[in-house]
Formats: C-alpha cells, sequence, structure tokens
C-alpha cells in the first residue's frame, strides 16, 4: 500500500518546467505571511506574469484534482465524495499557490536587478514566449493518457535514429539537472505526503521519521525510470514546432548566470508548493481515512 502511495505522489508532483535546479530533500515550508507576501517585488510578478506561471498552476491544479480522486479511490474507495472534492480544490487553490511561488521566488531571485533583467529580457522576447506557450501547450496536452503514449512513441523513435533533436533535448535536461530536480521534487513531496498522513492519525502506533525515510527513498530508483520515461517525450512535444535555433537560443541562456539562478528560484519556488500541497493532502486523507471531519 505505501508503494502505491508514493508512485501516486510521484506522479502527482513530476513538474516539468525546464527552468529548475535539483535541492536535497527537504523539510515542509511554511505559507507566506501578509508582511512576507507584501515583500514580493513588482519585477518579480510581472517576471512570474512573463513566464505563464499563473498557467502552468492551473495545468497542475487540473492534474491534483484528477489524482485526488485517484488518492480517494486507493485510500477510501467509496467514501471520497463531494466533501473530499471540495477539500482537494481547497487545497489546490491557485491564489494560494501562485502566492506562495511569488514569494519563494522573489526570496530567492534577492533583488538581484540585473539578473530579474535579463530573465525578462529573454522571456519576455518573442521566442520566449513562443517557448513558453510551447511548453504549456504540452504539459495540457498530457493531461490526455493518449497524448503522453503518442509523445513516448515519437521520444523512442527520436532515440533510435540518434536524431540531433533528441542529442539537443538531452543536453537541455543535463544542463538543467531535470532528472535530478524531478527526482528531488517528488521524494519531497512523498515525505511531505507522509508527514501530513503522520500528523492526522493515519498510521496506527505511530511512524517514526527514520520510517518516514527510509519508505520514500526505497522508491528512489522506481521514481528515477519513471521520471526519464515522461520528461524526454515531455521536451520532444514541447519543442517539436521550435527551431533548432531558437532551441540554441534557449540552450545558451540556461548557461548563463541569470539563467542558473533562475533555474534554481523556479525550482524552489515549486518545491515550497508543493510540499505544501503533499502534506495537506496527506492530512486530508488521514483525517478521511479516520472518519474525521476536516
Amino acid at each position: 500500500m505505501r508503494k502505491s502511495f508514493l508512485m501516486f505522489l510521484f506522479r502527482l508532483v513530476l513538474v516539468v518546467f525546464t527552468t529548475f535546479a535539483a535541492l536535497p530533500l527537504a523539510a515542509e515550508t511554511p505559507v507566506a505571511t501578509q508582511s512576507e507576501a507584501a515583500a514580493v517585488s513588482a519585477e518579480v510578478v510581472r517576471l512570474a506574469d512573463t513566464m505563464q506561471i499563473s498557467g502552468v498552476l492551473e495545468v497542475m491544479r487540473e492534474e491534483g484534482l484528477s489524482y485526488g480522486q485517484t488518492l480517494a479511490d486507493e485510500m477510501f474507495a467509496g467514501r471520497g465524495g463531494a466533501e473530499w472534492r471540495a477539500t482537494v480544490a481547497q487545497i489546490y487553490d491557485p491564489a494560494v499557490m501562485r502566492r506562495e511561488f511569488d514569494r519563494v521566488l522573489a526570496t530567492e531571485l534577492g533583488g538581484d536587478k540585473a539578473g530579474i533583467a535579463a530573465m525578462q529580457a529573454f522571456f519576455g522576447s518573442v521566442t520566449g514566449q513562443t517557448i513558453l506557450t510551447l511548453e504549456l501547450e504540452a504539459r495540457r496536452a498530457m493531461l490526455d493518457p493518449a497524448a503522453v503514449e503518442d509523445a513516448r512513441l515519437a521520444a523512442q523513435d527520436m532515440m533510435a535514429a540518434n536524431d540531433a533533436r533528441m542529442a539537443a533535448l538531452q543536453r537541455f535536461a543535463e544542463t538543467n539537472d531535470l532528472i535530478e530536480f524531478n527526482v528531488s521534487g517528488a521524494l519531497n513531496a512523498n515525505l511531505a505526503f507522509y508527514h501530513g498522513l503522520s500528523e492526522g492519525g493515519a498510521f496506527e502506533g505511530g511512524m517514526t521519521e527514520q520510517d518516514m525515510l527510509a519508505d520514500v527513498w526505497s522508491q528512489e530508483a522506481d521514481v528515477r525510470g519513471e521520471t526519464a520515461d515522461w520528461l524526454f517525450p515531455y521536451l520532444a512535444l514541447s519543442y517539436r514546432a521550435l527551431s533548432d535555433a531558437d532551441l540554441a537560443k534557449y540552450q545558451a541562456f540556461a548557461e548563463t548566470a541569470a539563467g542558473k539562478k533562475l533555474n534554481a528560484a523556479v525550482f524552489a519556488a515549486f518545491d515550497v508548493v508543493f510540499t505544501r500541497i503533499s502534506h495537506d493532502l496527506g492530512w486530508a486523507a488521514a483525517k478521511r481515512i479516520l472518519g474525521e471531519d476536516i
């Protein structure tokens, strides 16, 4: 049963936003206070808007609502219903997700006006907006399992043919540590889910932190394999309509100081968002298992 929980959470948090970096396994991060939210600069909000973050979060919310039903079916079949759906929708409140994201992004960028200007210049350009739109469209398309399978087959064909575009995508993934960041993000979220379950009283006799960590880390190899299986089909689909010249521009930006800083900052922001979501889902699931009001 625990393995199914972990793989469910992995699928939920496999966030492939291509300007991320890896972080170590982390504890849950508190929600922002009003004063912290007020400190988010207009430049950071503008950058997040330029990067179409609200659209990304909306797709993630759609995924989360769907997986919320999967979670109900796995953990308390027949006892989900409208109340559970409302709980999941509240956990995935897009306004809360955006505030969390902006707060952490602002903290990570640290008032680096020159760096933020470089980030804004790239993603605000025609090339940058084209890239972001293609990424978001691919993410939406892959809400459909049939589209995922089509993308996987296409990526397999590219690899078998030693396609130059696949080599470029592999280089891009390596530059941005996309495999590592996805694995770290999934493990972080799985641990947070266990914390929520434990705090909600789901484990009779208790479950130690060591037990939780052991269970989470036991899935690392599976998570890593699933990540690669999803990542390259996603990248191939995202950039299928992108010219080689524009992909090269994206690669060049990713290698700059500004690109690397944004990479780390965006992942840190999503890590906070999904750690909180996973914790809250675990706590709510525990209460549902125990038959308590949420």
